[in-house]
């Protein structure tokens, strides 16, 4: 049967409506097979050094987590106080540490799956006409516009009383004095305990009985503060905002002055030309470590420690990398007076002199 012109056209329109038809529904299902599955996304929450919150709320950070299934949630938490809150419901615990953790451990918590995910120093935070007048009486060096701090000669002039002038700074009123965070909560105000105990153990790291020895000593050095945040972030804030008649001179971490140059150029411009880092002479490491108390807390720490999360923590927060990834050189955040290798350190006490140097002061509070 000859088919005329007009039916040939007919079914030819139609076989192409056919192709067309099964081609959309083969592109269809092949780009269902190849798109990625939605990550199945579960929350994960625990006990947070407040140094470290501009991280976890880091846009960045959030959206790393959410590609590896996790939404992170904290409660602010100083790193020895977490030790003893409740931790029922909570996933991790993140002190700033190993002495927080060895705490822990006394305290019957399951720290074996404890490890290190961030580094950063122990530093002190002053303004440039503190600095600059205690260099001038040689408590205080500055070499290659990096400021240092003799700690010998700070812990003798706290130990007997010099007041702020007899030290260098003659717009200071009242007794030379380096704040802390609360040394029985916080780990900054800690660390910065166990350096003062070293000093006056001459330089060897403090003992049990080294710190009975001294207990007189520390307990008046640290009742100079007064009242004593148990944040170490919440002092630091405190820091830069008061100014120098209210705080001349806190302990911190190298990373917040770091964090605040990144991420809040208004504010960093604002004080800059004020804001003095120094380096105390030994200093201490404070080592940020994750403990995991179930499988999402180890999933956690496996994300932290990846080399995204640790470029990421580094290049737009300052902590100094466990596994060294992105650690490019630390002029990268333009603040005057930072230095990429640490040489001065002090080891800390073992355990035991911690412990004793927490009962000191918790009892001349």
């Amino acid at each position: 049967m000859k088919l005329s012109k007009s039916k040939i056209i007919g079914l030819a329109a139609l076989l192409v409506v056919v192709l067309v038809l099964g081609g959309v529904t083969v592109l269809r299902n092949w780009k269902a097979s190849t798109a990625p599955k939605p990550v199945k996304t579960e929350s994960v929450t625990g006990y947070l050094g407040g140094e470290k919150i501009t991280l976890f709320e880091d846009q960045e950070f959030k959206n790393l987590a959410a590609r590896n299934g996790l939404n992170i949630d904290y409660r602010k938490a100083g790193s020895l106080a977490m030790m003893d809150a409740d931790s029922n419901g909570m996933d991790y615990l993140f002190p700033s540490s190993k002495v927080a953790v060895e705490y822990g451990k006394a305290k019957k918590i399951d720290t074996s799956g404890a490890d290190i995910v961030f580094n950063s120093p122990i530093v002190i935070y002053t303004h440039k006409q503190v600095a600059d007048g205690l260099v001038k009486t040689g408590m205080m060096s500055k070499t290659d516009g990096v400021y240092r701090m003799d700690m010998a000669k700070a812990v003798d002039a706290l130990k007997t009383n010099k007041t702020w002038a007899q030290v260098g700074w003659s717009g200071g009123y009242g007794q030379f004095r380096i704040d802390s965070t609360d040394p029985v909560k916080s780990n900054s105000g800690n660390e910065y305990a166990a350096l003062v105990a070293t000093v006056l153990n001459g330089g060897q790291p403090a003992t049990v009985q080294s710190v009975q020895r001294d207990q007189a000593t520390l307990q008046s050095i640290f009742s100079k503060s007064g009242w004593m945040e148990t944040s170490s972030e919440d002092s630091f804030n405190q820091f830069l905002t008061l100014g120098v008649g209210s705080k001349p001179m806190m302990i911190g971490y190298e990373s917040q002055v770091l964090d605040v140059a990144a991420n809040q150029p208004d504010a960093w411009n604002q004080v800059k030309d004020d804001i003095v880092i120094v380096y105390p002479t030994p200093t201490v490491w404070s080592t940020h470590m994750l403990i995991p108390l179930d499988d999402k807390g180890r999933k956690l720490l496996t994300l932290l420690k990846s080399d995204d999360m640790q470029k990421l923590a580094w290049q737009r927060h300052g902590f100094r990398s466990a596994n060294f990834t992105g650690t490019d050189g630390i002029k990268r955040f333009k603040v005057p007076g930072t230095v990429d290798q640490i040489t001065a350190v002090s080891e800390l006490p073992s355990n035991d002199a911690m412990q004793a140097i927490i009962t000191t002061l918790s009892k001349g509070q």
